[in-house]
């Protein structure tokens, strides 16, 4: 353990998008227009703004590591930007578009390795393609991948994804699901809504589907790591544990929902100490990693001042600060990365 290790931080791939671009300016164009639905104009033109001013940090591994330095974080854990995630490509453009995400990645990481690791994705809209391109992240030397909570019609839940979570199970990559975009659309395109309670929302909605639907049952061995401090859902588990007791419907999981919030890892990224603490106080001291969402301005500025300012005990700030994130990288069984 050589200092805080930040799990939550972005990488944007401008060569990427500019391929995607090419390749289907339709369905760009159509994505765009989602967005305008989703978020509104005002807060895609201060978006926009924000993102503009940050180049450097999102693209630059030297301004990324000198901003770490600030910081005082020792390791980063990198991870494209959810916009790399292009739910609505087809099958071709969106694995091409996973495997390119993937090689970028690594290549950032490559640049300052006893800092950065990194975390790929999949083209989740295309179950039959999550085990290969898993394998492919892992075969750049990645720890694991990143996820959106929902794509086009595959829910977490989605049955077509169980070879995804059993090869993940496997070899214990890290999958750390990132909502991007929120399915109610036009009702959050004011006042930023579309983050403040969308990004929280989406993360609710993924982990109850993953607990209602036996996954983590089926897959004990996951590792995964929900953004944003999991959402609603862990100030909120009395509601799932109630409906598991009453509900035959909801009664797809083995034990009371509440019990496998200790069974997944969570960020700090919440925004309020009383958040943080009850986070620990529900999930578990072993179970909170400190995160950042850097570089964009809805992530904490000075992540590891937060976390020491939250009131927790000295062990548990030690432990969210790295030691958890050490031993949620530590289960990788695929040695340096290789194919298995």
């Amino acid at each position: 353990m050589i200092g805080p290790v930040d799990v939550h931080a972005h990488l944007l791939m401008p060569s990427l998008q500019q391929e995607v671009e090419r390749r289907d300016p339709a369905g760009v164009a159509a994505a765009a227009a989602l967005e305008r639905v989703r978020n509104g104009e005002p807060s895609l033109e201060a978006s926009g703004k924000m993102v503009g001013e940050r180049i450097p940090l999102l693209t630059d591994a030297s301004a990324r590591v000198a901003r770490m330095d600030e910081q005082g974080v020792a390791v980063q854990w990198v991870s494209p930007s959810p916009n790399h995630y292009y739910p609505w490509a087809d099958e071709e453009l969106g694995a091409w578009a996973a495997r390119e995400a993937n090689r970028l990645v690594a290549a950032h990481i490559a640049e300052a390795p006893d800092r950065l690791r990194g975390l790929g994705t999949i083209p989740l809209q295309h179950p039959s393609r999550s085990v290969e391109l898993l394998d492919d992240a892992l075969g750049h030397g990645l720890i694991g991948v990143e996820i959106s909570s929902f794509a086009d019609d595959v829910e977490l839940s989605d049955p077509r994804l169980e070879p995804f979570w059993a090869r993940a199970a496997e070899t214990g990559a890290v999958v750390f699901l990132h909502p991007f975009g929120c399915s109610l659309d036009e009702r959050l395109d004011r006042f930023y809504l579309s983050n403040t309670v969308g990004q929280p929302a989406e993360n609710a909605v993924a982990i109850s589907h993953l607990i209602f639907a036996g996954v983590l049952d089926r897959h004990p061995g996951l590792r995964i790591l929900a953004a944003h401090g999991g959402g609603y859902l862990p100030t909120a588990i009395g509601r799932s544990d109630r409906a598991w007791r009453v509900r035959p419907e909801a009664r797809g999981c083995a034990e009371p929902p509440s019990s496998y919030l200790s069974k997944m890892w969570f960020d700090t990224v919440v925004h309020d100490e009383r958040g943080l603490r009850d986070l620990v106080d529900i999930a578990g001291a072993d179970r909170v990693v400190l995160g950042s969402d850097f570089p964009f301005d809805m992530g904490l500025d000075d992540p590891v001042a937060f976390v020491r300012g939250a009131g927790l005990e000295t062990g548990a700030i030690e432990a969210v600060l790295a030691g958890n994130a050490d031993a949620l990288a530590a289960g990788l069984t695929v040695a340096d990365g290789a194919r298995a």
